[in-house]
């Protein structure tokens, strides 16, 4: 797990623990594995069998709609918060994997079904004045504004239709960091995160031209304060290591230039956090960036900005960069150096727009050969378990009495498992890697969120559980059978003989025994079939 240690799981995990034992150790193993090798390599690394004892014969439940083929769930799992059968039914309709991909790719075609939630949060529809005005009279603090932010992202990664966008926002968000606990960044933080939201599917050039100036990263990185006189160069170098063209390919002298062809560019801090540029704070004279030159005579340096910017989004260097990125984010932690290198050509040869770069992606074999090869971090996985149980949220009330308000309690979720959205303190972006989020902390931490969420015990105020009886197909069924619907429900797949094995030891329960509304595991122990499904490696995994 990253740096920071994650805050103290819920009690629930304790339990969990206590309750499964070493019945639900199969799942423990894989999930710590972080899955890539799929349940039946967990079952038997934990095990030491060569193969499931011949009675774990998986079953066919036949009342459920056809899950999608595997190509199908892969790409759909990839590039969306989680699999659902309301979103099978999308791709279905859509005609397949592919051609829901090309739908969400025009995110103005797809209804958003998460619009009303940024009214939950006042503070998030108020300008920058007024927000300070409300911090420095201790009416409603900075932090709580963005912590109502994170909760808004993780609500709209839940409903959303358009998965892809808001898979897209996030990436860029991450990679153009701007931490929502930075230093007055939250007079502006909302609105960067719209304005990345806008590009996420577009141009990286015209991305990086709005988020590169716009106040929220001119505050974090001080372009805000940067002047002719004292030009600030966090803002001028981390454009050039961490944007774009990445290190080795500049030296200081060009970090200097690059400070001042950003200056200019001005916050009104401590007072009104009006945003403008201002020409007499703009440092005139001729620049040179690597193989960027301008005479930079003009006070208005708005034109050697858009140049300088334009310039940088179009370099190889930095087409390699987003490339691989992608593909690390996408594929694998280790991506093929091919599959990089035409990732790159296909940014530069469409003038750096994302959706062909998409497309390539999706259509390589390097990326239909990495199922279930992507750990997911925390807010992934917060998010997931929610879809996959179907929990519905209401509006919290205002003030105090809101605070264990499932809605609010979200972002205390992720908090625990050790990450919260767009909290990563550094300018690089939270880590794409699976290494940095499968620790066994990490994972415990999952188990206990999992577990809390099976058995509806935490948060509970403000939120709508499935009952047992609801995750029930019919009256009576046989749990083998009811494995198999469970496992087509929560993880779009059909169960296998590890998983009922699993499924049957962390509930004492036979293949063939017969489940009623009124049987002990209905009654008592649902919790502990339905976290076996989530925390396996297939819920753990993209």
């Amino acid at each position: 797990m990253p740096d920071a240690s994650p805050r103290t799981a819920p009690s629930t995990t304790t339990a969990t623990t206590t309750a499964a034992t070493s019945r639900r150790s199969v799942l423990r193993a894989g999930a710590t594995a972080a899955g890539a090798a799929g349940v039946g390599a967990t079952v038997l690394a934990a095990t030491g069998r060569a193969e499931a004892a011949p009675a774990y014969r998986p079953a066919r439940y036949a009342g459920d709609t056809p899950l999608l083929g595997a190509r199908d769930r892969h790409l759909v799992t990839r590039f969306s918060y989680g699999l659902t059968p309301a979103l099978a039914r999308q791709v279905r309709r859509a005609g397949g994997g592919r051609a829901w991909f090309e739908q969400q790719l025009d995110a103005g075609s797809v209804t958003d079904g998460a619009g009303a939630f940024a009214s939950w949060w006042p503070g998030l529809g108020r300008t920058p004045s007024e927000l300070w005005q409300r911090h420095v009279g201790e009416v409603e603090g900075g932090w709580e504004v963005m912590d109502d932010y994170q909760r808004w992202l993780l609500l709209r990664r839940m409903h959303t239709g358009r998965q892809v966008h808001e898979v897209m926002t996030e990436f860029w968000e991450n990679h153009l960091n701007v931490p929502v606990n930075g230093d007055a960044v939250f007079t502006w933080r909302a609105d960067y995160g719209d304005t990345v939201r806008r590009h996420a599917l577009g141009r990286f050039d015209e991305l990086l031209q709005d988020a590169v100036v716009h106040p929220a990263m001119l505050l974090y990185l001080d372009g805000a304060i940067s002047t002719a006189e004292h030009p600030n160069e966090n803002l001028g170098r981390e454009l050039l290591e961490l944007h774009t063209v990445g290190r080795g390919q500049y030296d200081e002298d060009d970090v200097k230039a690059s400070a001042r062809i950003l200056t200019g560019w001005w916050v009104d801090v401590w007072r009104t956090w009006a945003a403008s540029y201002e020409p007499r704070h703009h440092a005139v004279g001729p620049v040179s960036v690597m193989d960027f030159s301008h005479p930079n005579a003009d006070r208005d340096g708005r034109a050697v900005t858009r140049a300088y910017l334009t310039h940088l989004a179009h370099h190889p260097a930095t087409a390699a960069r987003i490339a691989r990125k992608l593909a690390v984010k996408f594929v694998s932690d280790d991506p093929p150096q091919a599959l990089v290198d035409e990732l790159a050509r296909v940014y530069l040869a469409s003038d750096t727009a994302i959706v062909p770069v998409l497309r390539a992606l999706v259509a390589s074999e390097a990326f239909a050969g990495s199922a279930g090869a992507k750990v997911r971090d925390p807010g992934e996985d917060v998010v997931a378990t929610y879809r996959a149980l179907r929990v519905k949220v209401s509006e919290p009330p205002q003030g105090r009495a809101g605070d264990s308000w499932g809605a609010n309690a979200v972002l205390w979720q992720c908090s625990d498992l050790g990450s919260t959205p767009m909290s990563w303190p550094r300018p690089d972006g939270a880590p794409l890697d699976n290494d940095s989020w499968s620790s066994s902390s990490r994972v415990v931490a999952s188990f206990g969120l999992h577990y809390a969420m099976s058995g509806g015990w935490w948060p509970r105020d403000g939120m709508r559980y499935r009952t047992p009886r609801q995750w029930l197909p019919k009256a009576s069924i046989r749990f083998d059978l009811l494995v198999d619907h469970l496992a087509q429900e929560l993880l779009g797949v059909h169960s296998t003989a590890e998983l009922l094995q699993a499924c049957c030891e962390a509930c004492d329960v036979r293949p063939g025994e017969r489940i009623t509304r009124e049987h002990r595991l209905v009654k008592w122990a649902f919790q502990r079939l339905l976290t076996t499904f989530l925390d396996s490696p297939l819920h753990m995994t993209r």
